[in-house]
């Protein structure tokens, strides 16, 4: 069950206008019902189905809820006092709150899914009107709903609530409960390993308790297997769920030892992992809070940010800043916020923000009204006051395009600077890409490919491997050194192509950066 305690001492306290946002409607109007039993106010409940209806009822002990066999959480025994008293007339929000206005008794109204109504000029006076004559008219507006946005003349007369979500352990709670009614229905347990079961707390984190619920007994229960075709089915169904937070949980399974070079980096990063992971014994410091990768196109930063949570054994979630833009006023922003928040809901985990130059390049009020600056200011704001173990991995190409706020000392713990491979690190990339698609490196004169590699970055060596991969089957024999010599001799590298660039920035960050 949720924690209503800063909902109950809010409407205890009397506040004019209350917020709360949450997709549990039907357990916060429950909760406010309660409350105002509680403290003997009238309750008053609007849809714009139903219009203004007036609900007070008599209490006795609360029931178990067995509608799946067991207590499910519990349900509050009611039986109404009256009949339930519909306002006529009322369905238009306008029109209700002129009632409440003008005839309202003192209580408790909660007003569900107001928002499509907020635009209404009068619907705002009016509700200016209520709050503002609280002192003489006791009455208390409650408006629920997935989002409610305020102007500021009314923002600073609400108390805002955001129902909380399950954290780990809650979720881990509602999924051990929904295993064992599988188990008490169905007379066996549900078969699948514990790492299947951690994979779905994982997924289920920050989603409201009804769907953490709903979506762990379908899993349980389609086939009374948990397996990965399980997770596959809930990352499916969690992105329709969220969609438009931007926030993507990554299954890549990279590992540091994947990634070629990068020595200083890695070390880096082995300093800190029990730090941040809280691994017992760890000393008590500061937990890390994040790197910026910046370096040529291919160098490998992405997948480095990949590792990293491999490496320390967290959830990776992809932040797609692109995708949290709204054409509404405030939604973006308010998208970014809730991403954050499901972010730090997994903790400890990894945040990758891959080229966020392209998600937060600087740019003029006139362009898109502001909403870029205001963004980089909730993700500054964040990055600064945040407590969670939660690491931030931002890669970037070009440093011109990136926000100097962003480059402030103390953003990020560090800058690395992932520059093309050298020769030996070449040699490395080559055996990886070599023995990943099968291919016995041994058998290979890596030192000369390595010299015929000169300037190519680790995308590029890939690619090479590919289409010599290509090239050795269409001539119907094993792959061969000549393959991958005429591969890496048909391809103009980056660092050729944009040597002026890729110039520039070396020049740059060889005073500014640490090499990676």
């Amino acid at each position: 069950m949720h924690d209503f305690h800063d909902l109950r001492l809010v409407l205890r306290a009397r506040v004019p206008l209350v917020v709360v946002e949450t997709h549990e409607e039907p357990k916060v109007v429950a909760e406010a019902q309660r409350i105002a039993r509680e403290t003997g106010l009238p309750f008053f409940a609007w849809t714009v189905a139903d219009g203004l209806v007036h609900r007070t009822f008599s209490w006795r002990e609360p029931r178990a809820d067995t509608r799946f066999g067991r207590a499910d959480g519990t349900v509050p025994a009611a039986e109404a006092a009256e009949t339930p008293r519909t306002f006529e007339g009322t369905e238009d929000l306008r029109a209700a709150l002129a009632h409440v206005d003008r005839k309202g008794e003192p209580g408790l109204y909660v007003l569900c899914d107001p928002q499509p109504f907020l635009e209404d000029p009068v619907v705002l006076r009016r509700l200016r009107e209520i709050a503002q004559a609280h002192a003489a008219a006791p009455r208390t507006l409650m408006l629920v709903a997935p989002q409610v946005t305020l102007p500021p003349e009314l923002s600073r007369l609400a108390a805002r609530l955001v129902v909380p979500v399950p954290d780990g352990e809650g979720v881990r709670a509602i999924l051990k409960a929904e295993l064992d009614l599988y188990a008490t229905q169905a007379g066996q347990r549900a078969k699948g390993d514990s790492g299947i079961a951690e994979l779905l707390v994982a997924h289920l984190t920050g989603l409201a308790e009804d769907d953490v619920r709903r979506l762990a007994r379908h899993a349980i229960r389609d086939d009374g297997l948990l397996d990965r075709g399980d997770v596959d089915r809930l990352v499916q169904a969690k992105r329709v769920l969220t969609g438009g937070t931007g926030l993507e949980l990554v299954m890549d399974g990279a590992k540091l030892d994947d990634v070629a070079g990068m020595a200083n980096l890695k070390a880096w990063l082995a300093q800190r992992r029990d730090v941040f992971v809280a691994a017992p014994g760890a000393p008590r410091l500061d937990p890390p809070r994040g790197v910026l990768l910046l370096g040529v196109q291919g160098a490998g930063k992405s997948l480095a940010a990949k590792a990293i949570a491999g490496a320390w054994g967290v959830p990776l979630l992809r932040l797609d800043v692109g995708a949290l833009y709204s054409k509404w006023a405030g939604e973006t922003e308010r998208r970014l916020r809730d991403a954050l928040a499901s972010a730090e809901k997994m903790a400890p985990s990894v945040v990758w923000i891959d080229e966020i130059e392209k998600g937060l390049a600087s740019g003029s009020d006139e362009a898109d009204g502001g909403v870029s600056r205001r963004v980089l200011a909730t993700l500054l704001t964040w990055m600064a006051e945040r407590r969670t173990r939660v690491f931030l991995v931002a890669t970037a190409n070009d440093i011109e395009r990136l926000p100097p706020e962003l480059m402030r000392k103390g953003r990020f713990d560090e800058i690395f600077f992932v520059d093309l491979p050298d020769a030996a690190v070449r040699q490395a990339i080559f055996r990886l890409h070599l023995a990943r698609r099968g291919a016995d490196a041994a058998t290979f004169d890596l030192a000369a490919l390595a010299r015929g590699s000169e300037g190519f970055s680790g995308a590029e060596i890939e690619q090479a491997v590919v289409a010599a991969l290509y090239g050795a089957h269409a001539r119907g024999a094993p792959l061969r050194d000549a393959d991958l010599a005429d591969a890496l001799a048909a391809t103009r590298p980056l660092s050729v192509t944009m040597a002026e660039r890729v110039a520039a920035l070396r020049d740059w960050a060889a005073e500014r950066t640490v090499p990676a």
